[in-house]
């Protein structure tokens, strides 16, 4: 019975510290959005999300006749240059972290293999969004564009 206790205890605290470093990591990312350190927002993203936002700057750069490579965009969005600035803070002129960090309540979905859901409930919004992450060389990260992107998931 002792021996049951302390497994159930042990496992109670991996799942607990499990649950901080993802909701750790989510919050890391909404804080940075607010406190606008790109190069800290780039770090925090699915590789995917990253991929998804060097495509749509790319497009839209060569739309309007500028030639950037793919990894000159990576470059820029990881040191927080020009296009990262444009980029994220565009980005943030429609979406406030504040409401997700101050006005929501946050909640532990599903984790299963390396994905993670949470449940951010706005207490004005009769739906909650539901934050997917996913676990990259061994780190939470969010999938920002898995989360938020209907068209590219």
């Amino acid at each position: 019975m002792i021996l049951l206790l302390l497994c159930a205890s042990v496992y109670a605290g991996k799942i607990d510290s499990h649950y901080d470093s993802i909701l750790s990591s989510a919050e890391s990312l909404f804080t940075k959005m607010k406190d606008k350190d790109y190069p800290k927002i780039w770090m925090l993203l699915t590789q995917k999300s990253k991929n998804t936002i060097i495509d749509d700057v790319y497009k839209a750069e060569a739309k309007a006749g500028i030639q950037h490579s793919k990894e000159q965009i990576n470059s820029d969005f990881s040191t927080g240059g020009f296009l990262s600035s444009q980029y994220w803070n565009s980005y943030i002129d429609n979406f406030n972290p504040e409401i997700v960090l101050e006005q929501s309540k946050w909640e532990m979905g599903k984790i299963d293999r390396g994905k993670a859901e949470i449940i951010i409930r706005h207490k004005k919004s009769e739906r909650p969004a539901e934050i997917k992450m996913f676990k990259e060389d061994g780190v939470w990260k969010v999938g920002l564009v898995e989360t938020f992107w209907t068209s590219k998931r």
